[in-house]
């Protein structure tokens, strides 16, 4: 049975779609198809009524946060992203809510859906990848032709309206970390590093 929801530290993951606009050379569904002990490729999309559901048998008070963040990019279904979103905000106004998105979500959606999910939405963590278009294409394999710049401009926007933000590369031989921190910097979000794992 696939997992809609799963835990990894103090924070409560939420897994709502195995679809993605990226197919990442490092992404763990190339190695595996769970986390732990939980299996994350969804046989089906959960509906925001059943993901609302899992939540409910869930104390959630015993979390730090709680994230969108799965096998897929969640903000390929905003309106669920924002029906479950504000769900936990009515019920735990303080509960920090984040999503880790790969930047993607205004191309996806074409429109600039960033002040929609704001009112919920207390950090956000964007898929840099790469110092550059050509090395993003090779690592990211994005669907969209001009996906680098794209997600350079949701960086920028998330800025104006989130504000917890970071941009964030994997740790891979063939990325400049130190080019990708300045253009983190340049851009006044925070930068982070993350380590290529195979499991968690």
């Amino acid at each position: 049975m696939s997992e809609i929801v799963y835990c990894l530290g103090s924070s409560l993951y939420l897994n709502i779609t195995n679809r993605c606009t990226n197919r990442c050379v490092f992404c763990i569904k190339n190695f595996t198809d769970q986390v732990g002990n939980k299996r994350l490729v969804l046989d089906r999309e959960p509906s925001s009524k059943e993901i609302i559901g899992s939540l409910n048998k869930i104390d959630l008070r015993t979390y730090k946060e709680v994230v969108f963040c799965g096998f897929g990019e969640p903000l390929i279904r905003v309106e669920v992203v924002k029906s479950v979103s504000r769900f936990i905000k009515d019920m735990f106004p303080h509960l920090p809510i984040r999503i880790d998105t790969n930047g993607h979500g205004n191309v996806f959606n074409q429109r600039n859906i960033l002040p929609e999910i704001a009112p919920y939405i207390d950090a956000i963590s964007i898929s840099l990848n790469a110092e550059d278009k050509e090395k993003y294409d090779k690592i990211s394999r994005p669907v969209f032709s001009d996906a680098y710049n794209a997600v350079i401009e949701f960086i920028k926007l998330s800025k104006i309206y989130i504000k917890d933000v970071a941009a964030s590369v994997v740790n891979l031989p063939t990325v400049d970390i130190e080019r990708c921190e300045k253009i983190a910097k340049d851009l006044g979000v925070k930068f982070k590093v993350r380590e290529f794992v195979k499991s968690l």
